[in-house]
């Protein structure tokens, strides 16, 4: 079983870099106490954090596709944060995510699945020019969307409901 990592708490002063507002939340955000809102398009995102962090095709703004698992991954997120201009990522989805919101949004991946699929062109050209990985990234996002992403969103469904990580005794809610 998943065990929660709960990274906000993690923060310490670093928490002043995540300024996003979560009402202009990119929409292919993964639930979770992370996200990319109004950010720049400098591409600094997967720099610092190419495991959490994706560009979506039209803007390449920055979203966050996979929570931090590890107080490493945590970092490589901070210093996402710190690079980006507009200081647009946000770290109070956990103040805004219902176990309701998660399951409509679980219920929407397909949305994803294909909005990752038909913009696989728009990133492998600027990856030719931006080599940063982005089509490959892409490719892992969905791929995660439908493999390990259920579970984790049954322990963060579990976090959410009882503000506590589950045990091995603990039943996870479903989807």
């Amino acid at each position: 079983m998943d065990i929660y990592f709960d990274p906000v708490p993690l923060l310490g002063d670093a928490r002043g870099e995540f300024l996003g507002q979560w009402s202009e939340r990119k929409w292919l955000n993964v639930p979770g106490p992370f996200y990319g809102a109004d950010t720049d398009n400098c591409g600094t995102g997967r720099i610092h954090a190419p495991e959490l962090v994706l560009y979506e095709a039209d803007y390449f703004t920055e979203y966050v596709y996979r929570q931090p698992r590890t107080p490493e991954e945590l970092q490589h997120l901070v210093d996402a944060a710190e690079a980006e201009a507009f200081s647009g990522y946000g770290c109070d989805g956990d103040t805004h995510w219902t176990p309701s919101a998660v399951r409509e949004w679980w219920r929407d991946r397909g949305r994803i699945a294909e909005y990752l699929a038909d913009r696989r062109s728009d990133w492998k050209a600027d990856d030719v020019k931006a080599g940063q990985g982005v089509a490959a990234a892409a490719l892992e996002y969905a791929d995660y969307l439908g493999g390990e992403l259920a579970s984790h969103l049954r322990v963060y469904l579990f976090w959410l409901e009882e503000r506590r990580s589950p045990t091995g005794a603990d039943r996870l809610p479903q989807l």
